[in-house]
C-alpha cells in the first residue's frame, strides 16, 4: 500500500500561467484514510478528487496534497506608450514636492506589469485541470503500488514454500521419535528387571509397550495440523497468484496458520517438534507483518 505519485497540469488560459500540482503520498493502513491538504480556490473540487481515490484504493493512508502555481518565467520588457504616461505624471508630481525620490527602473518595471492585462482562471479550467492531474497521478500510483506488491508476493510465496518444507519435516519427525521412544522404554524396562533379578512374562512386556507408545504416539501426532496448515498454504499460494482485493483474506489465512503452528508447539514432546514449531511461528509473523502492508 505504499507509493508516491507527484502530476503537474496546466491551466488552460490562466494569466499569467498556472499549473495544478497534485502529490499522492501512501502508506500502510488496515483501512482507506484519506486526507486533504489544499489552498482555498480549490477546496470546492474536493468532493471529485475524493470520489476517483474512494474508487480505486480500498486500503492504505493517502495524502493528497494539492497546490495552485504559478509559472516562472522572464518578465518581457515594458511596453513604451504605457511607461510614457508614468514619466509625465512623475514629472508633475516632482515639480510640485522636489522632495519626494524619483522613480527608479525597477519602480518603472513594476508599474508597467502591474498594469499588463491579466486574466483570471476559469473555475472550470481549474476543475478540468485538477481532475486531468488527480487521474495521472493516481495511475502512477497505482503502478508504484504494483511494483511494491509483486516485491512482497514473491516474499510471500518464498515463505510459504519454507513452511510446506517445515511442514513435511513435522511428519516425518513424529514416527521416529515413538521409534525412539520404544526402544528407550525397552532399555529402561530391561534395566530394571535385572536389578530386580526378576523374568518377566513376555505378555505383560508387550502390553505395557504397546500402552506407553500409544500414548505417545497420539500425544504428538502432527498429522491433522500439518494436513490444515498445507490446505492453508494452498489457499495463500491461490490468493497471491489470482490476484485482486487480497490484504484481508490473506489477513484471515495467516490467522489460520499461525494458530495450528501453535497446535503443533503444544504437541512437542520431542526436541525437533519444537523448534519446527518456533521456525515456523518465526516464519508466520513475518508474513503477517508484510500482508498488512496489502490490499
Amino acid at each position: 500500500m505504499t507509493g508516491y505519485a507527484e502530476v503537474s497540469v496546466a491551466v488552460a488560459g490562466a494569466q499569467p500561467p498556472l499549473a495544478i500540482r497534485l502529490e499522492l503520498r501512501s502508506v500502510n493502513s488496515r483501512f482507506l484514510d484519506l486526507m486533504f491538504r489544499l489552498p482555498d480556490e480549490l477546496r470546492a473540487n474536493e468532493a471529485s478528487v475524493r470520489a476517483l481515490l474512494t474508487q480505486q484504493l480500498r486500503r492504505g493512508k493517502v495524502e493528497c496534497r494539492i497546490n495552485l502555481d504559478e509559472a516562472q518565467s522572464a518578465q518581457a520588457l515594458p511596453d513604451l506608450q504605457q511607461i510614457e504616461p508614468l514619466l509625465q505624471a512623475e514629472a508633475v508630481l516632482l515639480e510640485r514636492a522636489p522632495h519626494l525620490r524619483s522613480l527608479s527602473v525597477a519602480d518603472v518595471w513594476r508599474l508597467s506589469a502591474a498594469q499588463q492585462l491579466q486574466t483570471p482562471a476559469d473555475p472550470a479550467q481549474l476543475t478540468h485541470a485538477m481532475q486531468r492531474a488527480a487521474e495521472a497521478a493516481l495511475r502512477a500510483l497505482q503502478a508504484a503500488r504494483a511494483a511494491e506488491g509483486e516485491r512482497l508476493r514473491s516474499f510471500l510465496l518464498e515463505r510459504c514454500a519454507q513452511l510446506q518444507q517445515w511442514a513435511l519435516a513435522a511428519e516425518r519427525v513424529a514416527p521416529q521419535a515413538v521409534a525412539r521412544l520404544q526402544e528407550r522404554f525397552m532399555s529402561r524396562w530391561n534395566e530394571a528387571l535385572q536389578a530386580l533379578g526378576g523374568n518377566p512374562d513376555p505378555e505383560i512386556v508387550r502390553d505395557r509397550l504397546l500402552q506407553e507408545t500409544t500414548a505417545f504416539a497420539l500425544r504428538i501426532d502432527v498429522a491433522e495440523e500439518v494436513s490444515r496448515l498445507q490446505s492453508h498454504l494452498e489457499a495463500i499460494g491461490k490468493v497471491l497468484v489470482d490476484g485482486g482485493e487480497i490484504g484481508k483474506r490473506l489477513d484471515f489465512l495467516i490467522q489460520e496458520l499461525h494458530r495450528e503452528a501453535n497446535t503443533l508447539g503444544s504437541k512437542s514432546a520431542v526436541f525437533e517438534l519444537s523448534e519446527l514449531a518456533v521456525h515456523m511461528k518465526v516464519c508466520i509473523e513475518q508474513m503477517r507483518e508484510q500482508v498488512q502492508n496489502l490490499e
